[in-house]
This record gives structure tokens, C-alpha cells and sequence, in this order.
């Protein structure tokens, strides 16, 4: 199976758990455009704005650190074949594979919703976190500059936010994360997976390169930015011989905190991982499977809480002895930033701030 220059997926296999695959034809020239000219091999991005009614997301999961997130945009142009996010296309009857990184969504009206939120009476403060489903500096970014509107109404309000990203382009946000950091607002954590260009175009073909990252997190340290990386997702025999030389090039540039997560396959990735596997690493898709499986209780994803995080078994055991060793080597054990919530003024709908 060939890759496709430029995107992660190698296919836009539909998905099963929706019936995507059984949707009957409503007469529409586009039910047979692939039939009658082909797949095309090089899928332009579509952005669709979507007009939700609220912005601020609440979850009750036990295994993550934060209760609320903001999510820009649905899908993402980087087109990480590893990323979890990908199963959300199919509740748009789209596909996991080629779709979620080329039928992308914008919520232009993001910041006005979620000033909305804020100004509600109940409301109580805690850290808003960013970049937990989709990329919030990915491409599109560009033109709709949602994720920097959010962060110009949380400096308004005083609101903490945590971002998560594997774009330099959290640099052009530099101004407000500098004056949100002074007040102990916000932290940032970058995501690397490998420093090898070649093997990062293959994995996140529209990311930026490990090394404008490794230097996006140089800028952010240096400007007083709470940052960490995040040496994630960890893939078995493709991206775990990176793990020390990314603490490393991390300590370098003034980095003194660090994560790691082992790769997760849910619902549709693993069998896209698979076909990406099989097309860019032949020789080694069988060994990379079962090492993952080893950890996952013989599944290709364990999605329970608590053990979806935390992988079992000696090949866990070795990359999480690897990971303290050198993290501990190099003085990167610090612990991420506690926010401060007690800063917080609730605006008004007419974009003035409240006296109470």
C-alpha cells in the first residue's frame, strides 16, 4: 500500500462503529467521483466553520490532570497517524484516515462563547487546557487565530490555561504568553517525538520539525514561560531510541521538566497505524505490534482508566527505567507550574469587566 506525500493516513478506510461504511448513496455526483476518476493521491484541506453552542468542555475522567478544555478545531492538518483524536471524524460520518486531517472544522467564535461561560454567576475558575483533542497551532491557526483570542479574553480575565503542541507557531503568541506567565496563568508543553526530520515527516507530515521545536522551547524558557516537553507518543523499535537525546537537547535549552506517554491505539488507529506500518516500515510492523500488545494486556489498546496511561509489562518497565534515569541525569525532574486561580475577574457580556 503506498503512502501519500504530505499526509499521515494512508487510506480514508471509513469507519465500522457508525455504519460509515454502509451509508447509502444519495444520488450525488460525488458518491462516484473516486470511482469514475480515481482516489486522488493528493487531497487538498477543507476548513468548515462550525457555530457551536458552548465552547468549554467538562470531563469526569480520573486519569488526567484537568476537568475542562477548549478545542479550536476539529481534525488537524498535521496528520500525526498516531493520534487518539482521530475516531471523533466518524461522529461526523467522516473518515478517522485521510478526512480527519484533510476536513477540518474551525469554531470562529470560540472566545465569545467561552466569555459567555465566564461570565455566568456559578462559574468557579480552574486551569483551562488547550491542545487536549486537536492541535491548537495547527496550520489553520494562521487565518483564524481562535487559539490567540482565547488566550487575549483568559489575560483579560485573569484565567489559567495550559497549552499543548508540536507547532513553533506558539511563538507568535509569545506577547500574551509572557504576560499570562508573569502572573502565573499559563504553562506550555511541547510534544517531540524523534529529532530525526525524515522520520517526523513520515509520522506528523504537516507538523513542524523536531528541530523548530527543540528551539520553540529554548524561546519559551528563555522568556520565563513555564514549559516542558513531552516526549510522546513513545512507538516501540520506530521512536524510543530518541527518548535521551530529546531530554537532553531539552535540558540544553533550559527545560527542567518532562513527560513521557507510550503510544495509544484506540477505535480506528490501530488499523491505520497498521497500514502505515506496513508502508513505511515493513520489516518491522510485526515486532512493533507485539511489543505494543505486550503492554496493553494483548489488546492493541487498553482503554481503561487509570492502566490506559500507565503500560505494563518489561518493555513498560524499560522505557519507564530509561525515561527516570535520564530525566534524572540531566535535572529535569522538576514539577509542572500550579496555576493560580485566585486572580480570576469575571467580564461582562458587553466585554467590560465586572467590579465583583
Amino acid at each position: 500500500m503506498d503512502a501519500i506525500k504530505g499526509r499521515g493516513a494512508v487510506t480514508g478506510a471509513a469507519s465500522a462503529r457508525f455504519n460509515l461504511h454502509a451509508r447509502e448513496a444519495d444520488g450525488d455526483w460525488l458518491d462516484d467521483a473516486e470511482a469514475i476518476d480515481g482516489p486522488a493521491r493528493h487531497p487538498a484541506t477543507t476548513v468548515t466553520e462550525e457555530h457551536p453552542r458552548s465552547i468549554l468542555s467538562f470531563n469526569k475522567s480520573p486519569d488526567i490532570p484537568f476537568d475542562r478544555s477548549v478545542n479550536a478545531y476539529r481534525g488537524c492538518e498535521h496528520g500525526c497517524i498516531y493520534c487518539f483524536a482521530r475516531p471523533s471524524h466518524a461522529y461526523h460520518d467522516l473518515s478517522p484516515g485521510l478526512d480527519f486531517e484533510t476536513k477540518l472544522f474551525a469554531k470562529p467564535a470560540a472566545a465569545s462563547l467561552l466569555r459567555e461561560t465566564l461570565a455566568k454567576r456559578g462559574y468557579k475558575p480552574a486551569p483551562i487546557a488547550m491542545g487536549t483533542n486537536t492541535d491548537p497551532y495547527q496550520p489553520i491557526e494562521n487565518t483564524y487565530r481562535i487559539t490567540r483570542d482565547v488566550l487575549e479574553l483568559c489575560l483579560e480575565t485573569r484565567h489559567p490555561v495550559t497549552i499543548t503542541t508540536k507547532s513553533d507557531r506558539v511563538l507568535r503568541d509569545l506577547d500574551l504568553l509572557v504576560e499570562l506567565a508573569q502572573r502565573n496563568l499559563v504553562s506550555v508543553g511541547i510534544s517531540v517525538t524523534s529529532l530525526d526530520p525524515k522520520l517526523s515527516q513520515l509520522l506528523e507530515p504537516r507538523a513542524s520539525s523536531p528541530a523548530k521545536r527543540m528551539a520553540a522551547l529554548g524561546r519559551l524558557a528563555e522568556a520565563g514561560v513555564p514549559a516542558h516537553v513531552s516526549v510522546a507518543p513513545v512507538i516501540p523499535a520506530i521512536t524510543d531510541s530518541f527518548m535521551e537525546a530529546i531530554l537532553e537537547e531539552s535540558a540544553t535549552c533550559g527545560i527542567h521538566a518532562a513527560t513521557w506517554i507510550m503510544v495509544r491505539l484506540p477505535h480506528e488507529v490501530a488499523p491505520l497505524f497498521r497500514e502505515w506500518l506496513e508502508a513505511h516500515f515493513p520489516s518491522r510492523a510485526d515486532k512493533v505490534m507485539a511489543t505494543i500488545r505486550s503492554m496493553r494486556g494483548g489488546r492493541d489498546n487498553d482503554p481503561d482508566f487509570f492502566t490506559r496511561m500507565k503500560p505494563k509489562g518489561v518493555w513498560a518497565e524499560l522505557f519507564r527505567s530509561r525515561f527516570r534515569l535520564a530525566a534524572t541525569r540531566l535535572g529535569i525532574t522538576g514539577p509542572k507550574p500550579v496555576l493560580d486561580c485566585t486572580q480570576f475577574r469575571r467580564p461582562s457580556l458587553d466585554g467590560q469587566l465586572s467590579l465583583l
